[in-house]
């Protein structure tokens, strides 16, 4: 089943267009990232699929029925969770969850039950406004499923969120997943787009660019790599010498430890054997292609540009 299916969506604003012509599907119990740089469109598509603005041109159907503004009993059927904890600070988390339960109409008791899920149970009786980043991001996602919706909205879930709210909240999302249910996720965290997405779409200028499973993408764009670690035995300037004729890709010393990275290609066999002349070779181990190495292939960045 197809959940989101948007086809040729254009955004413009004045003779800015943010959104220019994308088209995309997403299924039933998929998790699916949309990655790119701030400014590329992410947020306009987002507010077009949950219907806070309408299209300028195109087609943005959302289980089934076009998601316009005016379609409020679809917006009944989906959770989203945006950047900014827009939550009643005053109220406690108890009762921000009350508040949106009486307007989906939905017992009482389903807060209590998210509560509890996410850990802030203890919390739940506390002024939001005493909350931590990652307390605030996790009673947002309980408002988000209160009213057990078929599709979860999120953009960025995880941001500048501590390791234990990372872990729990990722969790969540596959569990989520794993009840059938569909996930459309806005991050700048590769690394968590690469654990969680079973596609991702990368966006440039409105458009989508790169489209795919990660694994795929790491293999059309990326390259896997080695890394050698060996102590030198000849001079400084023999080394320097022999790394600038190989596919040195990074190098760094610490100590007397050299660590040098080259592309795991057809010429592996004899960079690793020029290395061997070079010194005593502790240890050697693969680094597989990531995210972040397709992130900056698709948009043309340099090393420097991508750290």
């Amino acid at each position: 089943m197809t959940v989101i299916d948007v086809q040729g969506l254009t955004k413009r604003y004045g003779r800015f267009t943010a959104v220019d012509g994308i088209s995309f599907q997403v299924s039933r119990g998929e998790i699916f990232g949309f990655l790119g740089p701030n400014g590329v469109g992410k947020t306009s598509t987002i507010r077009i699929l949950t219907g806070l603005s309408r299209a300028s041109e195109g087609k943005c159907q959302v289980l089934g029925q076009e998601m316009t503004p005016d379609n409020r009993e679809l917006r009944r059927r989906i959770g989203v969770v945006f950047e900014e904890p827009n939550l009643y600070a005053r109220l406690s988390g108890r009762q921000n969850l009350e508040f949106y339960a009486a307007l989906y109409g939905v017992p009482r008791s389903r807060g209590l039950e998210l509560l509890e899920e996410f850990q802030l149970l203890q919390a739940g009786s506390k002024p939001v406004a005493n909350y931590s980043k990652g307390m605030k991001q996790r009673l947002l996602i309980c408002r988000a499923l209160l009213n057990d919706p078929e599709l979860l909205v999120l953009d960025e879930p995880t941001s500048g969120l501590d390791l234990a709210s990372v872990e729990l909240i990722r969790g969540r999302i596959r569990a989520f997943s794993e009840q059938g249910k569909t996930v459309f996720m806005s991050t700048h965290s590769l690394e968590e787009a690469d654990e969680l997405c079973h596609r991702v779409a990368f966006v440039n200028e409105g458009r989508i660019i790169a489209i795919g499973d990660p694994a795929d993408l790491k293999l059309r764009y990326g390259q896997d790599y080695v890394q050698v670690d060996l102590i030198p035995v000849v001079p400084h300037e023999r080394l320097q010498e022999v790394l600038n004729e190989l596919k040195i890709v990074h190098f760094t010393q610490e100590g007397r430890v050299v660590s040098i990275t080259i592309g795991n290609d057809h010429s592996l066999g004899s960079q690793i054997a020029a290395l061997q002349r070079l010194g005593r070779i502790l240890r050697i181990h693969s680094q597989e292609a990531s995210l972040r190495e397709v992130f900056k292939k698709v948009l043309g960045l340099g090393e420097k540009d991508g750290r």
